[in-house]
């Protein structure tokens, strides 16, 4: 039987108050088949969505709106905007407390106090180790994700507030599920790099000293995706469950049924 070669849509649509978003159709599976377009979107929030977004937004046929974002996110950049006839559920993947004074001084230290909690590859551990923990703690969050796609959601959109770590964990989990090849999650997950997609890093001090090269680039371990975050969430599956079919069943409790469902909402049928 011959293989469907899925649609790939003819533009990718630039959203001008939402960044980095993306169709997750179009990407191979272990066993020959493709994600389907139309069933799984990400980005980053939709707070800033502007009307002629979310007349877009609204035209996806979009049932679920996932916002991965804590009550400090809200704080800072806003609720989405609310689009007819879609759910919005919130899921916060992490703790508005984790890290405050943290990241108030991403947000309004000065160079010496950046180089302390930063230099020497520190930004870098401390994402590891938000991306494994994420992992290793979230996983009723995940798995009350993973049912819901199966059940009623899709079309869904998942989204953080750059749509690339809480997001791209969420996203990377769902492909993991309907068996999408590794290799292809990753690629789908670097894409949040490009410079039309990346978050716009916000400071109080936003001059030109306080944006400076030395400062961008201690803070590009926080607003980057990189490729050994994504390997050390995969790792922390192995380490802690041994694969991932025992992650998904013991881990996240999704049962084979579970997965077939996904797999039917989520992948091209031809």
């Amino acid at each position: 039987m011959t293989q469907q070669v899925p649609q790939v849509p003819p533009t990718e649509t630039a959203l001008t108050g939402v960044r980095n978003f993306r169709d997750v159709g179009g990407l191979p599976t272990t066993d020959g088949r493709h994600t389907a377009f139309g069933r799984l979107y990400r980005s980053g929030h939709l707070a800033h969505a502007t009307a002629e977004d979310a007349a877009f937004l609204g035209g996806l046929g979009l049932h679920t709106i996932f916002d991965f974002r804590n009550s400090a996110d809200h704080q800072l950049d806003g609720y989405d905007i609310e689009l007819t006839g879609v759910r919005n559920v919130s899921i916060p993947l992490s703790d508005p407390a984790d890290g405050a004074e943290f990241w108030r001084m991403v947000r309004d230290g000065d160079i010496e106090q950046l180089r302390s909690i930063l230099s020497g590859g520190k930004g870098a551990e401390r994402m590891i180790r938000m991306y494994r923990s994420t992992i290793v703690d979230r996983t009723a969050e995940h798995s009350r994700v993973l049912h819901s796609l199966a059940e009623d959601s899709v079309p869904a959109l998942m989204h953080c507030a750059a749509g690339k770590d809480r997001a791209g964990l969420s996203i990377a989990i769902a492909l993991l599920a309907v068996g999408v090849e590794p290799e292809a999650i990753e690629e789908d997950y670097l894409k949040s790099n490009d410079l039309h997609r990346r978050y716009k890093v916000k400071r109080t001090d936003m001059s030109e000293s306080g944006m400076s090269p030395e400062v961008m680039e201690l803070l590009n371990p926080l607003f980057g995706a990189h490729s050994d975050y994504l390997a050390a969430a995969f790792t922390a599956i192995e380490e802690t469950w041994g694969t991932t079919d025992r992650y998904l069943t013991e881990g996240l409790r999704v049962s084979p049924g579970t997965r077939e469902r996904l797999r039917e909402r989520l992948l091209d049928q031809g």
